[in-house]
């Protein structure tokens, strides 16, 4: 029996939300019903998607790369509906969009892909820079909108900010680390932890303030503008990270596995959203563009 699309849909739901039984709330449906169609979905495939453990499932290697499949397939489907809706005409023009470095990869090349689906005779251009200059250029009308780290947005009477997501920051460990095994995990068993650094919008500040707190100085091991890095040096045991969710993935490029787990205490939480000038009228592309943008977060 062939795979269907509410499978796949059923599937990415757990996949970004980490249990069934939060997949299933997103969707409004039974818990049951997600865990059906996700073991329908393993059999078909005759692969393991899922690892399942007690604070929820986690991707298998198998389940990563099928997951961009499966996104990219339900973006194509609705790409295709849109093509075919009577009551929009093809859009035309031009968005100017800006990105900072943590949004680049992980939300905006998504987005941008499905909005060129929808809308090819658009003419798209992006720049990527810190959230600061994202801020002059769109009050300064040069750009449309920006996909950027939100809880720093200094110019907030000036700007019109969309909430897409809210990302928990969680600590990374190797195979094997000591505190992978703990049930419980404290900022103070971080204590004398080497720290991955990574160095994109505000992650090393909070990595670092958030250890400063023990009240000792971090033992900073590498600081570096690469999550691949990053993934690459925690799992071979060089040191542990604090990154949000967002930008978790449980393989490195070598295939070492990486895990991550809560830490309790009052951690921070990486806001991403869609930003534009308050008050300025939006050309049709900015307004698919932002609409969109709520869509997708919002399966």
């Amino acid at each position: 029996m062939a795979f269907t699309l509410r499978q796949l849909q059923y599937f990415v739901a757990v996949a970004e939300h980490g249990t069934v039984s939060h997949a299933a709330q997103a969707l409004s449906i039974s818990q049951s019903a997600v865990t059906e169609a996700v073991k329908e979905l393993e059999a078909d495939l005759g692969v393991r998607l899922f690892d399942r453990h007690s604070r929820g499932l986690a991707l298998t290697h198998r389940g990563q790369q099928f997951l961009r499949h499966a996104t990219a397939i339900l973006a194509d489907v609705a790409a295709a509906r849109r093509a075919f809706d009577s009551d929009q005409a093809a859009l035309e023009g031009s968005l100017a969009l800006g990105v900072t470095s943590l949004t680049s990869g992980y939300v905006l090349s998504d987005l941008l892909a499905r909005f060129r689906r929808a809308n090819p005779k658009v003419t798209v251009s992006a720049i990527e820079d810190s959230g600061e200059y994202l801020e002059h250029l769109l009050i300064g009308g040069e750009l449309d909108a920006a996909v950027m780290v939100t809880s720093a947005i200094r110019e907030r009477s000036a700007l019109q900010v969309e909430l897409l997501s809210v990302s928990p920051y969680r600590l990374w460990v190797p195979i094997g680390h000591r505190l992978a095994a703990q049930e419980s995990i404290a900022l103070a068993d971080l204590a004398g932890e080497s720290l991955i650094v990574l160095r994109a919008d505000e992650m090393e500040h909070e990595a670092v303030n958030l250890l400063a707190a023990l009240g000792a100085r971090p033992r900073v091991a590498f600081r570096t503008r690469s999550v691949e890095a990053v993934r690459s040096l925690v799992a071979t045991g060089a040191g542990v990270a604090l990154l949000p969710d967002l930008v978790y993935r449980p393989w490195s490029l070598e295939g070492d596995r990486i895990e991550s787990r809560d830490v309790s205490g009052a951690l921070p939480v990486v806001q991403v959203g869609v930003v534009w000038r308050r008050g300025s009228p939006l050309s049709a592309p900015a307004r698919d563009f932002i609409a969109l943008a709520q869509a997708a977060q919002g399966r």
